[in-house]
């Protein structure tokens, strides 16, 4: 009898030590059992200030449509330039229209370029190759659209021949039309009739006397603004630092006026220089 007691008790000795065991071999939380949940919250990248930004044509709608979506986009940059530059908003619109078959041509496309300007021998940044009055012509690649509008200000500005032109009312758009041709801007005969066209049948023009009249405005109430405006070509070894000391301005003069990204600049890049007299 006191045998089979102890039988007994070693039998269920040695289950519990199996179920427990077994139990052992693999636990099972909650955490294995239930996956977690996946947040709704959606964690987005932000763009990097170095991606480069080309203007999108909608070419689902008509001529007139576009053009309209394209003064729309880029009037407010051409009349910042208009103000910096002096150079007519409705030209530059017109020229930008015209240049770059309304935003939708290549070189706009893939260079940003809306203004057809070729490299020339000062030009050090990217180029693409398109034909043009001749096969493979070099042209500039610009990192945005409104770095093309900028350095065709520049282009303008930089260049004796198109000097004569500034002596022209800001109003003169026909003035400035026949003048870009006769200065050799465009080989095109017909190129002042088709850029006072669309000034005319788009009212580009409406951007002109809206900013003198402000321009005007400005010079009597603003005071310390720069008299005179001159370009600085950066060379290799130029700095923010010293060029700042070779014209006697301070640098965040040059960072304000010339829309610097990081106080970063490169050789070939034109700079503009604000003196006071």
């Amino acid at each position: 009898m006191a045998c089979n007691r102890s039988l007994n008790y070693i039998s269920i000795l040695i289950i519990i030590l199996l179920l427990m065991g077994c139990g052992g071999l693999k636990k099972v939380s909650i955490r294995d059992a239930i996956p977690p949940e996946k947040s709704s919250k959606k964690v987005e990248s932000k763009p990097s200030s170095k991606e480069i930004k080309t203007y999108n044509p909608k070419r689902n709608l008509t001529i007139s449509e576009r053009v309209n979506n394209y003064v729309a986009t880029f009037s407010p940059i051409a009349c910042e330039e208009m103000n910096a530059y002096d150079i007519p908003a409705s030209i530059t619109l017109a020229q930008g229209i015209l240049e770059s078959s309304i935003g939708d041509s290549r070189l706009a496309l893939v260079a940003n370029n809306h203004f057809g300007i070729k490299c020339h021998s000062d030009w050090v940044g990217k180029r693409i190759y398109h034909d043009d009055d001749e096969k493979g012509e070099c042209f500039r690649v610009y990192k945005d659209p409104r770095t093309s509008y900028r350095d065709h200000s520049l282009f303008l500005t930089n260049r004796s021949r198109y000097d004569f032109l500034f002596d022209l009312k800001i109003d003169d758009y026909r003035g400035w039309a026949k003048g870009l041709r006769k200065a050799g801007y465009a080989t095109d005969p017909k190129y002042p009739d088709k850029l006072i066209s669309l000034i005319e049948r788009y009212e580009l023009n409406r951007f002109d006397f809206k900013n003198k009249r402000k321009r005007k405005n400005n010079s009597k109430k603003v005071l310390g603004q720069p008299t005179v405006k001159k370009v600085h070509l950066v060379k290799k070894g130029d700095t923010l630092y010293s060029i700042s000391k070779q014209y006697k301005v301070n640098i965040k003069s040059l960072v304000r006026e010339n829309q610097l990204e990081d106080n970063t600049i490169f050789p070939g890049q034109n700079l503009i220089i604000p003196l006071y007299k």
